[in-house]
């Protein structure tokens, strides 16, 4: 059984089949072993309707299910900050993002988007990690990914500090072999250790190419940049073929031409996306653990996402929103769009 807690008042409560949305404490969830395309997919709750303060603390309002059978894809929360090297708080990013959501709705004008149309979707809740050992949480996210990924669901992470993202890919690379990656930060992610250990929010993605996680040839950093402690920080990432493109390079552009040469690096192949929200300037998202003037844009945050519509995304996460040091709830409200911004870019959602 998955190693899932499902959050809010709604543990452990189903609901008919036959219930689509999820309308307040009444109807919190329920949990279907059919396929999207074999009957009524989950619909979040219109304001319209239900009120905004209304209803369970999930993603989107959506129903909680204990188990990914049937879903096309899903949202889980991974509350761990125990690899955060400075400023905590990630642990609480999950639950404040779920907030934030409420503010969503069910399609996508920009781009044309009907995830809900398309996909069976819920909320899986949050994996039961171990505050008191980041080795075990990476295990316990691990065996949980295994088996969302088995069921063929795709996952959008809310996190938690970036340590998760090194579990997951072990989970995603055990179905499909190594993965491409778009990984949107500040920081590359690929320092070897820091006071003895080699696993914090600073190494995942040099733990994830030490085990073949990772198709080098198709790995691309976007948004780059910060003090660093010597002269040439990118050496080793460049050396294994990975495309860092700093965030100067990015300043007073739109960036849907860099997401075209992505794409045909990308090409077909499976490819994971994992999104730090620090990779945005602090005037728009200030409330994460380790922030760097002079970032990105919402603006160019969408044009990356967006960018992926059409590739071979099996994955998506957003990490280091950091609750404590986000008074106005300004970079919870963010990440909960881009991650339904994700959810829009998934390969099987219809646009019209």
């Amino acid at each position: 059984m998955l190693r899932l807690v499902a959050s809010g008042s709604a543990r452990g409560l189903r609901a008919r089949v036959d219930v689509r949305p999820a309308a307040g404490p009444c109807h919190p969830g329920y949990s279907s072993s059919r396929r999207a395309s074999d009957g009524p997919r989950n619909q979040p709750p219109s304001s319209e309707v239900v009120a905004r303060s209304v209803g369970v603390c999930s993603m989107m309002r959506l129903p909680l299910q204990t188990s990914p059978e049937g879903l096309d894809a899903a949202f889980i929360g991974v509350p761990l900050d125990i690899g955060t090297s400075n400023r905590p708080g990630a642990r609480f990013g999950p639950r404040r993002i779920r907030e934030e959501s409420v503010m969503l709705r069910t399609v996508n004008p920009s781009t044309g988007a009907l995830p809900f149309q398309s996909l069976m979707v819920a909320d899986l809740g949050d994996v039961h990690v171990n505050l008191y050992n980041l080795q075990d949480s990476c295990r316990l996210i691990r065996e949980a990914y295994q088996k969302i990924v088995a069921a063929g669901c795709v996952p959008l992470t809310l996190g938690g500090d970036h340590t998760i993202t090194y579990p997951i890919l072990q989970a995603m690379a055990e179905k499909y072999g190594p993965v491409g990656l778009l990984h949107v930060d500040a920081h590359t992610d690929t320092a070897d250790k820091a006071l003895g250990e080699k696993l914090y929010h600073g190494t995942p993605f040099r733990r994830c190419v030490d085990e073949g996680l990772l198709d080098c040839p198709r790995v691309v950093q976007i948004g780059i940049r910060g003090s660093s402690m010597t002269l040439d920080p990118y050496r080793y990432n460049r050396s294994q073929g990975f495309r860092v493109v700093l965030a100067e390079d990015c300043w007073m552009k739109s960036l849907v031409p860099l997401m075209a040469e992505v794409r045909q690096q990308m090409g077909g192949k499976p490819m994971y996306l994992s999104f730090d929200i620090d990779a945005l300037d602090p005037a728009y998202a200030p409330g994460t653990g380790t922030p760097e003037i002079a970032g990105l844009t919402p603006s160019q945050a969408l044009e990356i996402i967006r960018g992926c519509q059409g590739l071979n995304l099996v994955g998506c996460d957003l990490v280091e929103v950091s609750p404590p040091y986000d008074l106005s709830g300004n970079t919870a409200l963010l990440a909960a769009n881009l991650l339904f911004e994700m959810l829009c870019a998934l390969p099987k959602v219809t646009t019209i």
